[in-house]
């Protein structure tokens, strides 16, 4: 079975303290559903993110 290196991450915006579950390899801007703060940019490859990691789902 293959397995994939991307993973869904769970942030806190560091504006609004909301917390959201992202994608980590994400190829749009991802905004905060409350405040629409920008919380990850993509990179080409790993996104960047903005955002306290709280916890790396798998």
């Amino acid at each position: 079975m293959d397995k994939t290196k991307s993973k869904f991450i769970k942030v806190r915006c560091p504006k609004c303290k909301n917390e959201q579950i992202i994608f980590g390899n994400s190829s749009n801007i991802v905004n905060c559903l409350v405040c629409d703060k920008e919380l990850v940019y993509p990179t080409g490859g790993k996104s960047k993110i903005s955002a306290r990691v709280l916890e790396i789902l798998s």
